[in-house]
């Protein structure tokens, strides 16, 4: 099968969305002073000859910098809006969990210890590539086995990128319940700021636990062609106003003449959200983690799993300002109640709600903002043919014996915590289980295609947009579009294309990826919609599985087997995919 090496393609019904922009020249340093250090007006500048211009892609730091934190998951109750308090599970106590903070280059050593009572767990580092150390990518099932409760386990990685990102639990949709926080990569950036403000993080909560919601929509029938189960409200930071008036605003105190960089984050399980800040425009300099040519937008919309970073200047009359987080329904979101946050410049009054009006003409669609990567790179022409089918069916078996409704990529992805994917490639087992959802990728040093089309069997009542985020690599962008995929009229652009790891796709259309095999390991690639990948919506590709290596099998093999004589009398047993 050809198109095991070379390509694998989805089948999606979507709709992508692009905000309003006001086009922007950035200045590109090209090295221009190797000495020069990071500071409020030399921001592209970092050190040690690297600078803006430096394509992570191919070159980092090695700083000898360890930083080190442990993460402790727990089972409690919040009340993150007022409206009372509910399951959750939480990181250090807080809601979202500590920011992880380091510097380009710098190692990290992640102690994660499970004191849940009755869940195994894992944790991702959405978006860092983890580069010849997929055993650290956090993926029960696929790059390692569940950490049981009362159990602990090390991730050691380097940051090999820089910018904003989120880690979160892996584990059936445990993120949405509070397992989660925000990762700062300090590094150069594309324009220049006086204060980084920090993460803005956006997320739902609901009336129960999430995962509870999640299961009720997937095993009841009868909701196959409904909508998600409806989040109560749009948390920034983990915090809003509830519908009665309970709960507490966000605010941010800013100094006129001032600018400042903000590192927006969309880590919600089901909603895409378009951020605005009244009357003050966004520079925005990164997408993912990749920076971009700044250009200024008035608002932006995120996928589920995206980040963008921009520079807000204080430049406008002193007073109180709200900041918007807008549930977008065009995107099938489907959270009761927008996120909002109140700016106010020095000490003006943030009691007392703001008067600011929204900025006029938002844009009514769900496709991804159009940028333009500051790193140049091109992709090998090559034609995309093969497709793999995704769709929503009813009735899949569950290994559990159960049977539930599904989004699939011609058949679900399940996994096996007691046996992960990346211990068959380790002792040279090629005969993966048919529910693994495996794709062979390309031979290191080439290129994988995949070509993302939408099912036009599908009786949806309107596309469906799926963030889809790859694993271990940063993708490029060829194109996309509506409609049908022809190759001959599709205007593919191969060279320097948009760079990310998590993109949308259009509904009732088609994107088109491609991403250099240089990262040995097994690498899932799946829709950021919690509830979609938990029903089985993602694939795995297996890159060079003779080169793959773990760099501490003692500690793999101790949560392995850890997690397997818990599991012999575990009270709860997972029937969904495990992630």
């Amino acid at each position: 099968m050809s198109f095991l090496r070379h390509l694998a393609a989805f089948a999606i019904a979507l709709n992508l969305a692009l905000g309003a922009i006001i086009p922007q020249v950035g200045t590109r340093s090209d090295e221009r002073n190797r000495s020069c250090s990071n500071g409020p007006l030399t921001r592209d500048c970092w050190h040690d000859g690297l600078s803006i211009a430096t394509d992570a892609e191919t070159k980092f730091p090695t700083t000898g910098n360890t930083v080190y934190q442990t993460l402790e998951i727990t089972n409690t109750t919040c009340n993150p809006d007022g409206s009372g308090p509910r399951p959750c599970m939480l990181v250090n106590g807080q809601y979202p969990g500590p920011t992880i903070r380091a510097s380009w280059g710098d190692k990290l050593e992640i102690t994660v210890k499970n004191r849940l009572q009755h869940n195994g767990t894992s944790i991702h580092w959405h978006g860092l590539r983890q580069y010849h150390n997929p055993g650290s990518d956090g993926v029960n099932g696929i790059t390692q086995c569940a950490i049981a409760p009362g159990d602990e386990a090390t991730y050691s990685f380097q940051a090999t990128q820089y910018g904003t990102s989120w880690y979160h639990s892996h584990t059936s949709i445990q993120y949405g319940d509070g397992v989660l926080g925000p990762i700062v990569i300090e590094g150069p950036a594309s324009a220049n700021y006086d204060t980084d403000l920090g993460p803005y993080m956006f997320f739902e909560v609901y009336g129960t636990s999430t995962a509870r919601q999640a299961g009720w929509q997937a095993r009841n029938k009868t909701q196959a062609w409904g909508g998600p189960p409806k989040a109560t409200n749009l948390l920034i930071n983990g915090t809003n106003v509830n519908a009665d008036g309970g709960g507490k605003y966000n605010t941010v105190t800013i100094q006129k003449g001032k600018k400042y960089l903000l590192r927006l984050i969309n880590s919600s399980v089901n909603t895409y959200v378009r951020v605005s800040l009244d009357a003050h425009l966004f520079n925005v300099i990164a997408s993912d983690f990749v920076p971009i040519k700044p250009f200024k937008a008035e608002t932006l919309l995120l996928a589920i799993g995206q980040r963008y970073d921009v520079v807000i200047g204080a430049d406008q009359i002193p007073g109180s300002y709200w900041f918007r987080a807008k549930v977008s329904a065009l995107c099938y979101s489907n959270t009761a109640r927008n996120g909002s946050a109140i700016w106010s410049y020095g000490q003006w009054n943030t009691s007392v709600p703001p008067t600011s009006s929204p900025w006029p003409n938002e844009p009514l669609n769900c496709d991804d903002q159009l940028v333009s990567t500051y790193w140049k790179g091109e992709v090998p022409s090559a034609s995309f043919s093969n497709t793999l089918t995704a769709n929503r069916t009813h009735a899949v078996a569950t290994p559990g014996g159960n049977t539930m409704v599904a989004w699939v990529l011609d058949k679900p992805i399940w996994t096996n915590y007691s046996d992960p994917t990346i211990g068959y490639a380790i002792r040279g087992d090629s005969n993966y289980p048919e529910l693994f959802n495996t794709i062979e990728a390309a031979r290191q040093g080439q290129w994988n295609y995949w070509l993302i089309v939408n099912d036009p069997r599908q009786s949806l009542p309107f596309a469906i947009p799926h963030p889809v985020h790859l694993h271990g690599h940063d993708f490029f962008i060829i194109g996309s579009g509506s409609g049908p995929f022809d190759e001959a009229t599709a205007n593919l652009n191969w060279k320097n294309p948009v760079r990310r790891d998590t993109a949308s796709l259009p509904g009732a259309g088609w994107l088109a990826l491609a991403f250099k095999s240089d990262n040995p390991g097994t690498w899932l690639m799946h829709c950021h919609v919690a509830f979609h990948i938990a029903e089985g919506f993602g694939v795995q590709y297996i890159e060079a599985p003779g080169q793959i290596k773990l760099q501490d099998p003692a500690t793999y093999q101790q949560t392995c087997d850890r997690w397997v004589e818990y599991d012999k009398t575990a009270i709860y047993r997972y029937d969904d995919s495990g992630l």
